[in-house]
């Protein structure tokens, strides 16, 4: 086979390797790309990319780490998947930068934002006061998530996975005495049997974990 065939014939085989690969992966959109989810793209794009340059390496080379890739990202998707701590570790975790109209200056500092960056997706938003904003979190793709004033109740998510979201806690004026007492009122003696409990008028709403 000439070299050109060669070429083509590893870039067909490639792309359906690399489509199969992110498939397995799941959804996200580029802007949604964890920084592990970014680093094994990137290392799939450069071995890819020696695949086609190297024509004298042996194809096998080149898929072997691909198919490595795959498995770090799937045991290191499963083990996040259950555990919170580390998803938030290894993910990074929602920031709040605004809270009832005020800017959060020491997780601005903390989170290395500057309020050029802050102004400019408020912006994006339609958002032309900081003062109308109820809270904005940095997540952790770098978008900003704003919910403003006045439009709905504000709902946060405390308990996600088993795991009681002590700053969310904080947020809505209560403790893990006023969580521990609700929970013991429905029967539930302990968070790590709740996959999602939110507080919604004046009332804790709780989903349990599916049997297995």
């Amino acid at each position: 086979m000439s070299d050109y065939g060669l070429i083509i014939a590893r870039t067909l085989i490639l792309y359906i390797i690399v489509i199969i690969v992110f498939r397995v992966m799941g959804k996200r959109e580029v802007g949604e790309l964890s920084l592990v989810d970014f680093a094994i793209y990137v290392l799939i794009a450069e071995v890819g990319a020696l695949a086609l340059e190297d024509l004298n390496k042996p194809f096998l080379l080149a898929v072997v780490p691909i198919f490595v890739l795959l498995i770090v990202q799937y045991i290191n998707s499963l083990v996040i998947l259950n555990n919170k701590p580390v998803r938030d570790v290894i993910d990074g975790d929602p920031t709040i930068v605004i809270r009832d109209g005020l800017i959060v200056e020491a997780e601005m500092r903390k989170n290395r934002y500057n309020l050029d960056d802050l102004f400019q997706q408020l912006r994006e938003q339609g958002i032309t006061s900081v003062q109308s904003v109820a809270f904005a979190f940095l997540e952790p793709s770098g978008k900003l998530s704003v919910f403003e004033k006045g439009k709905g109740p504000f709902v946060l998510p405390i308990i996600i996975d088993g795991y009681v979201d002590q700053k969310h806690l904080l947020l809505i004026g209560k403790d893990q005495k006023w969580l521990d007492d609700e929970l013991r009122s429905q029967g539930i003696y302990t968070p790590d049997v709740v996959f999602y409990a939110s507080y919604e008028n004046r009332k804790l709403h709780i989903q349990l974990k599916a049997r297995k």
